[in-house]
């Protein structure tokens, strides 16, 4: 039989996460500045309201913009 033989970098490697837990956190408050501008652009009022057409969509790219911070974050 082949015997298996493992890379010496495996070998004595410590398993590290990429992420640390503060990066999940900060990025579950992103998703839900994200979810948080969607749902405020919902809603059959009038289509042309303040809300919908200039706070929801800076929110969402807020939520994003930290995002981006959440998975960058060292």
């Amino acid at each position: 039989m082949i015997e298996k033989k493992s890379s010496p970098a495996t070998q004595g490697a410590k398993s590290e996460l990429v992420f640390t837990k503060k990066n999940y956190q900060l990025l579950l408050i992103s998703i839900a500045i994200v979810a948080l501008g969607f749902i405020l652009m919902i809603g059959t009022t009038d289509i042309y309201d303040f809300r919908k057409t200039l706070l929801a969509p800076m929110v969402v790219l807020f939520g994003f913009g930290f995002g981006v911070y959440a998975i960058l974050k060292k």
